[in-house]
């Protein structure tokens, strides 16, 4: 993806980055990605019926994360704390997506894969936490 390049040249940043944030974008959209594309594989699974709860949580997961990206990458002005807060409930979607989605890893290969993009987004939201101040 192209956040870092285009996140370093906008007018407020002035090439000042805070790379665990534009390290968790990234994440977020390919974890938003990777979740639609889990529950789309789900429903084409002939035991869909045992798959509601996953497909559910895949469809939140990615729409958090994808509001969840689209908030972190403005740069323009200030909003610390519903950054913060997106970035917890992005952690927590993803917590809660991997879980699910690991139930089903050893029969379905689209679900370990996704249960790892949820692990790897879930530690990119909690190390771009840890990387704000205050």
């Amino acid at each position: 993806m192209h956040a870092q390049q285009m996140i370093s040249t906008h007018p407020h940043v002035k090439g000042n980055t805070n790379d665990a944030l534009i390290r968790c974008i990234e994440e977020c959209y390919s974890c938003a990605q990777v979740c639609t594309s889990c529950a789309d594989a789900c429903l084409g699974e002939d035991m869909v019926q045992q798959l509601t709860q996953c497909i559910r949580l895949n469809l939140d997961c990615a729409d958090v994360c994808t509001a969840t990206g689209s908030v972190t990458t403005r740069r323009t002005g200030s909003n610390e704390e519903v950054i913060r807060r997106m970035l917890e409930a992005c952690a927590t979607a993803c917590r809660l997506c991997g879980d699910e989605c690991e139930r089903h890893a050893g029969m379905h290969e689209h679900c370990r894969i996704c249960a790892e993009s949820c692990r790897r987004c879930e530690q990119a939201c909690q190390a771009a936490l840890g990387s704000m101040a205050g």
